[in-house]
């Protein structure tokens, strides 16, 4: 993928088919490395499923027979020098505590480190097309701090004004904006 807030949508969007109610994008930048952090408390995949998670011809769907988001990712982080890790807790297992952590580390001094992208339309689009999931997305870095959190916009806006609203949707991106 071309940058990395596709990766991000990609991943989030197994987070939703996986059935999360909660899914959280967590950005960390240092001067030299970027990690990038999607966990979710969806239905968790079992020990067997996370290890062929890696494998370009390992998927789970059954519209086509290779699945390339994770691959790609990692790809993309191990040519910078960096690394990909997939932990998950499947829900038979672990009734209470069940879930995905995909955690990717990149070095951005890197030549070919993958340039983030539209993290705002990204994480607007997640919203629009899940608006009863709820997202926390924070993007740290020593010149800036954004938060977003569906949760604390549920408290303020009620139960009567989805989260998809177009005027919901034009706040969240200035909103994003405005903190970068």
């Amino acid at each position: 993928m071309k940058e990395l807030s596709l990766n991000v949508l990609d991943i989030a969007e197994n987070s939703v088919k996986a059935g999360a109610k909660l899914i959280r994008i967590l950005l960390e930048e240092t001067e030299d490395t970027l990690k990038m952090t999607v966990a979710d408390n969806g239905c968790g995949m079992r020990e067997e499923i996370v290890r062929g998670v890696m494998d370009p011809f390992y998927t789970t769907r059954t519209t086509r027979k290779v699945g390339l988001g994770i691959p790609f990712l990692k790809l993309a982080a191990e040519q910078t020098g960096g690394y990909v890790n997939v932990t998950s807790r499947h829900e038979s297992e672990y009734p209470d505590t069940h879930g995905t952590e995909t955690v990717a580390l990149f070095y951005k001094n890197h030549i070919d480190f993958t340039p983030m992208g539209d993290i705002i339309s990204t994480v607007t689009t997640l919203i629009q097309g899940s608006p009863d999931i709820d997202f926390e997305f924070r993007h740290d870095s020593k010149d800036f701090h954004v938060l977003l959190d569906t949760r604390q916009m549920r408290e303020i806006l009620g139960a009567d004004i989805p989260l998809n609203d177009p005027e919901i949707l034009v706040w969240i991106a200035q909103y994003l904006k405005d903190q970068y």
